[in-house]
């Protein structure tokens, strides 16, 4: 799907189906596009929340929200997503791959 293969800024969601416990297969079919600014997980399971967010080759990772930010949290994507990270302690370590991981606990 080409959409969920280019980086959209806008009003856009893209949402998939997939097997029933095929976790590593939705992985995989996030991971092939060529960027990763931020990304979504909607589940109450969030033992499974975590182990996905681990595992997505994107800057930010959202669990049960969306676009819902902290201005100290590093920001900034992962392979054509960006290089580096901007605001954040972490900012003059940029060199490193870190995530950040929203949630929202009132939907777990």
């Amino acid at each position: 799907m080409y959409i969920a293969q280019e980086e959209s800024f806008g009003p856009v969601m893209v949402i998939s189906k997939f097997k029933n416990g095929d976790v590593d297969g939705v992985l995989r079919r996030a991971n092939t596009t060529e960027y990763g600014l931020a990304s979504g997980v909607f589940t109450k399971d969030i033992s499974k929340a975590l182990y996905i967010s681990e595992k997505l080759e994107a800057g930010t990772v959202f669990i049960n929200t969306y676009n819902k930010t902290d201005v100290a949290a590093p920001f900034g994507g992962f392979k054509q997503s960006g290089f580096g990270k901007d605001l954040g302690k972490l900012f003059s370590r940029s060199l490193n791959t870190h995530l950040t991981v929203q949630i929202n606990e009132r939907n777990t």
